[in-house]
């Protein structure tokens, strides 16, 4: 089985660490960024499967990381997974629209919705 590449980009380093351990120990390859200013560098040089991103950071917003992956090139059919503890679905669907994001999950999640999540994006990528 191939490994697919995951990246996580959240600014919160304890939960960044076990959301990229429990990624690794179900098998995927994982980048972990927790410095959003770097996101979108990091994603064209390891071109993931699929991208989880916080959508609230303190430099750089998800919102804006999701924009700026959609506008390029390399990274516009990347499939983004938002991760979110503040912005509800639905006052800010209409961003998540925009921002091209494919699926937001609320914090906290259960593991296997995750896992399940990233399998669904990676079918219709």
């Amino acid at each position: 089985m191939v490994s697919r590449k995951i990246m996580v980009v959240d600014d919160d380093k304890e939960f960044l660490e076990e959301l990229k351990e429990m990624l690794i120990f179900s098998g995927y390859e994982v980048t972990g960024i927790n410095d959003s200013t770097i996101a979108l560098k990091v994603a064209r040089v390891v071109k993931p499967d699929v991208i989880l991103l916080d959508l609230r950071m303190r430099s750089t917003s998800g919102f804006e990381i999701a924009n700026g992956l959609k506008s390029l090139i390399e990274t516009s059919n990347i499939p983004v997974i938002a991760m979110t503890g503040y912005y509800t679905l639905k006052e800010h669907s209409w961003l998540i629209n925009f921002c091209g994001i494919k699926r937001c999950l609320k914090k906290p999640f259960n593991p296997l919705d995750i896992i399940a999540e990233i399998e669904k994006v990676m079918e219709t990528a």
